[in-house]
């Protein structure tokens, strides 16, 4: 590979990274906000009480002396974070209201994809008019999967026990509330929320689907049986094809797995191909870029451990949106010229702490594959032909020389020397 072919892969990789990760307006990719790193410092953006900063806050459980290491997202700031898996972020606040010192987090871009929100449920129409169970092991994929195997496309959770099925929720006569009113804990999972009383907290049913066929530009996937914990003995494939696209960019905003044997893969779809494999000792760390238009997503789980899971975003970029590199490449702004796409929208934050794991931490460094295994390139570079050209005038020039020499030797020669050989003894000892 040519060192233009390099710098033009990695200066394409910049334009798409910057382009695709400026298309997305959620801060969150889990169910309760746990995974929030963002900026919100007060508990409502209008009228909330100012947060506290965390390694100001010794005297609560929750400070930077007892957690130093950023866990959980603490730090030297006063961001509101959801450190002990709770509901919802939430913050330390300095007005104590009946012994309470904090207060969860208004967040309105802390709203993982698939989580359409809270809705007021009056009753009358019911806000989900489908099948209806109640259960006290409810949480959030036991209802998605019972709405999921009859066909809904839609599941709601109320008050943390009760689950509705629907296909779909007027707005005009069930009006979306903050989440606040939705965050009563899932009577089967404390750290999810299912709703409140009078209030639904609805979701697609292909949230935690073991498999499915993508062709938006754009979306997220989540890992078998998210927000649950994926189940032991999964063998999944999702099937990512947006027809017309050069290249599409994956990200893994959240990756737990803890077991050895349990891994996630890409592969090319035409040549089935692993592009990348990662698992508990070797997690994404980096965006992953394949050209082409076709990818496939594979997820396995052996029958021991389970763990949280994944989500994955992914963005498809057609031949339009990377113009910029015939155009100098290096201009960072010109990645906002991508026109939006359907599907999930990305804010710049998100980019800041791009493949976020479980220790709160981030990278940006991009995986680059430069071409699809099922297609590889056959055009040899010029400068490679001439290199040969001239390696071979130096080895026809060479053996010139060394036969000159000898010629010269042979007609030169001592007319004793063959005699003289001849006596000689076969190992060359006299």
């Amino acid at each position: 590979m040519d060192s233009w072919t390099v710098t033009s892969a990695l200066l394409l990789a910049g334009v798409i990274s910057s382009a695709a990760f400026n298309h997305f307006d959620t801060e969150c990719y889990t169910a309760n906000g746990e995974d929030y790193r963002g900026f919100q410092n007060q508990t409502s953006l209008h009228g909330g009480k100012p947060c506290l900063f965390w390694n100001e806050t010794f005297q609560h459980p929750y400070n930077t002396l007892k957690y130093p290491n950023g866990e959980g997202g603490l730090g030297r700031h006063n961001y509101c974070r959801n450190p002990d898996g709770d509901v919802q972020p939430w913050c330390y606040i300095a007005d104590h209201e009946d012994g309470i010192y904090w207060r969860y987090c208004d967040i309105p871009t802390c709203q993982m994809p698939g989580n359409l929100g809270c809705f007021k449920d009056s009753g009358d129409p019911p806000t989900l008019s489908g099948t209806s169970e109640t259960s006290n092991k409810l949480t959030i994929q036991n209802c998605i999967s019972f709405c999921r195997k009859q066909r809904y496309k839609l599941a709601g959770m109320e008050s943390g026990y009760a689950c509705f099925c629907g296909n779909e929720v007027d707005p005009r006569d069930h009006g979306e509330s903050p989440a606040m009113e939705c965050n009563h804990v899932c009577f089967g999972d404390h750290t999810q929320p299912c709703g409140g009383d009078g209030w639904v907290i609805i979701f697609d049913t292909r949230v935690g689907a073991c498999g499915g066929n993508y062709s938006s530009p754009s979306g997220v996937i989540y890992s078998p049986d998210f927000p649950d914990k994926y189940s032991p003995g999964r063998v999944c494939y999702w099937t990512i094809q947006v027809p017309g696209s050069s290249a599409i960019l994956f990200n893994f905003t959240f990756f737990e797995i803890s077991d050895q044997t349990d891994m996630v893969e890409l592969l090319d779809g035409y040549s089935n191909q692993v592009v990348a494999r990662f698992d508990w000792r070797s997690p994404p760390r980096e965006l992953v870029n394949v050209t082409g238009d076709f990818v496939i997503l594979y997820f396995y789980s052996d029958r021991t451990n389970q763990a949280q899971g994944f989500a994955l975003l992914y963005q498809a970029l057609r031949s339009q949106d990377t113009r910029t590199l015939d155009a100098g490449g290096d201009d960072d702004d010109e990645g906002e010229n991508v026109s939006s796409t359907a599907g999930p929208q990305l804010a710049g934050s998100v980019t800041e702490r791009s493949n976020s794991t479980s220790n709160g931490r981030s990278s940006q460094i991009l995986y680059v594959i430069t071409s699809s295994p099922g297609k590889p390139e056959h055009n040899m570079p010029v400068w490679t032909i001439y290199a040969l050209a001239a390696l071979l005038v130096l080895t026809v020039i060479a053996m010139v020389a060394k036969l000159l020499p000898a010629h010269h030797s042979q007609v030169t020669e001592h007319p004793n020397s063959q005699r003289l050989r001849q006596l000689q003894p076969e190992h060359g000892f006299l």
